[in-house]
């Protein structure tokens, strides 16, 4: 990977970084579209929480992981929300990018069927593929064969 790659990347990992750490403090606090959608049919009062009516929110439970440390966009213990989501948003983030850059060094380093990864020289089957990966055996065969 070239210097100029490396720095895109980290340029990147920084940007998301900042938006995962601060921005997301300032997002909106109101529902989104879908938890609005959930809502129709229902009187909410101002701390969101269902005081009439009837809609399909009322049938919403809690899932599987909703008492891990990163639910609810915050860290579980922290008394500070500011740093609960910062935290949280920065974790996500890097949890995510040591994955994802996982994931593709794997692939990168299997590389599609039939290549020389390592760079020998040699096909699976063992023969030589030469400096321009073709098979230098059949090339002398045909030289051969021609004269």
């Amino acid at each position: 990977m070239t210097k100029r790659n490396w720095g895109f990347l980290l340029g990147g990992l920084l940007v998301a970084l900042l938006l995962a750490g601060v921005v997301s403090n300032y997002a909106s606090s109101h529902p989104d579209g879908l938890d609005s959608s959930l809502l129709t049919g229902c009187t909410v009062n101002a701390d969101g929480e269902i005081t009439g009516g009837s809609c399909p929110a009322q049938r919403a439970e809690d899932h599987e992981l909703a008492d891990s440390p990163l639910a609810d966009y915050g860290i579980r213990g922290m008394d500070n929300r500011f740093l609960s989501t910062g935290l949280s948003g920065v974790l996500g983030v890097l949890l995510t990018f040591a994955l994802g850059g996982g994931l593709f060094w794997l692939a990168r380093r299997r590389g599609p069927a039939g290549t020389d990864p390592a760079g020998t020289g040699t096909d699976p089957a063992g023969r030589d593929t030469g400096p321009a990966g073709h098979d230098a055996g059949q090339g002398a065969a045909r030289a051969g064969s021609a004269g």
